[in-house]
């Protein structure tokens, strides 16, 4: 997808800058034309040469200096660019976006820019969380700049927390989805994924096998087609994606409650998530200590969330899963019309091969009309691409 594209990589002077130049050589190495801009600062870390050498392009510093006199350099870079990416970003770069402030070469371009602009931050973790960077990424949100969460790690200062420069090739992959078709532009999608947790005392819990991926992939695909996404998810092993908004939830009460504060407001909502049919009818406050002999716990049902949606779905279109063992369509055509879902992705997870944690699955969706679409296996990230195309087409 970045075939050709033109990309102005605008790099900021902090310590990730190091980062900047794998990541203008995975771009040219994607088919995309890089253009590169630098502030002063930036230039401590790493010199334009590197970059030179990596685009075989001058690299852009001062804008003063005019390569081609015919042409305005930040007027023309601005005009050519079909995406502007800002990595790394600092709190001085980042504070001068927010106000408009144009003195170097970077800001004043971006500031003549018609195109996207995509701001990745870098910084300690007490400069990103700091007021004044709240309100300034903020109102870059405001202003229709996308801005990549950065991730948490070990950051050069010696601290541990939020901050790092996400990976060059998780930024390509990011860029990548910018161009995709934005079919879901203006719709807003939620989904649930991985376990639910039910607690018998601080220590044990009832639960599944429940990775969470599918969910995570569906949140990632409906995100790339340019929707508002939130994932409400149980606990998880594996990394939650950026650009989505997110809700950490265990019991399947806190997942009821998170999935109905918006539900009036959604287009598209997803149950993939794992729902403990039973929890304990008694959760103790303290560990339960080992008796020597055989343990009886009551258990209760837990409130069905799927069929707790349909029963207050109004113009939503509602989709649930079915992970089965035995009798997987009965079982999912049931289902449909129990829980007054719009589709059930249906799944064998007796297979070890498929659902759960591996990374492939193989799916039916059940519709309604006697509708029926097989998904042969494949990767989880491409099914759920398919998946979400075929929800978004039977919008209203």
């Amino acid at each position: 997808m970045l075939t050709n594209r033109n990309i102005l990589l605008c790099v900021g002077g902090g310590i990730a800058s190091y980062k900047s130049a794998a990541l203008a050589s995975k771009l040219v190495q994607a088919g995309a034309h890089v253009q590169v801009a630098m502030t002063r600062n930036a230039q401590q870390f790493v010199g334009k040469t590197t970059f030179e050498a990596l685009t075989r392009k001058a690299v852009y510093d001062d804008v003063f200096i005019e390569h081609d006199p015919s042409k305005i350099a930040h007027i023309d870079l601005a005009d050519e660019a079909d995406l502007i990416v800002v990595a790394p970003a600092t709190a001085n770069l980042i504070a001068k976006l927010a106000h408009g402030i144009a003195d170097d070469f970077i800001t004043t371009t971006i500031l003549a820019a018609t195109c996207p602009v995509i701001v990745a931050p870098a910084m300690n973790v007490n400069m990103l969380e700091h007021p004044a960077t709240v309100r300034n990424i903020e109102q870059l949100k405001q202003d229709g700049v996308q801005v990549i969460a950065p991730g948490v790690g070990n950051l050069a200062c010696g601290w541990v927390g939020k901050g790092r420069l996400p990976e060059p090739e998780d930024l390509v992959a990011t860029l990548s989805t910018f161009f995709e078709d934005k079919y879901l532009a203006g719709r807003k999608v939620l989904i649930s994924a991985g376990p639910t947790v039910e607690r018998i005392d601080p220590v044990r819990y009832l639960t599944n096998d429940s990775s969470g991926k599918t969910g995570i992939a569906l949140a990632e695909a409906a995100r790339d087609a340019g929707a508002d996404v939130t994932l409400v998810h149980g606990p998880l092993r594996i990394g939650l994606p950026t650009g989505i908004s997110t809700i950490a939830v265990e019991s399947g009460e806190e997942m009821l409650e998170a999935m109905l504060r918006d539900y009036e407001t959604q287009d598209i909502v997803i149950m993939s998530a794992a729902v403990a049919d039973y929890r304990p009818s008694v959760q103790y406050d303290q560990k339960q200590k080992k008796i020597h002999g055989p343990l009886r716990i009551e258990l209760e049902e837990t409130t069905d969330i799927l069929k707790t949606l349909g029963e207050q779905k109004q113009h939503q279109l509602l989709v649930g899963f079915a992970a089965e063992t035995t009798d997987v369509e009965t079982f999912a055509k049931q289902k449909l019309i129990r829980k007054k879902a719009d589709f059930i992705v249906a799944n064998d997870v007796s297979r070890s091969d498929i659902g759960f944690v591996s990374d492939e699955n193989e799916v039916v969706v059940f519709g309604k009309n006697d509708s029926v679409t097989r998904y042969d296996q494949q990767l989880k990230s491409t099914l759920a691409k398919s998946l979400m195309r075929q929800f978004a087409e039977a919008l209203a």
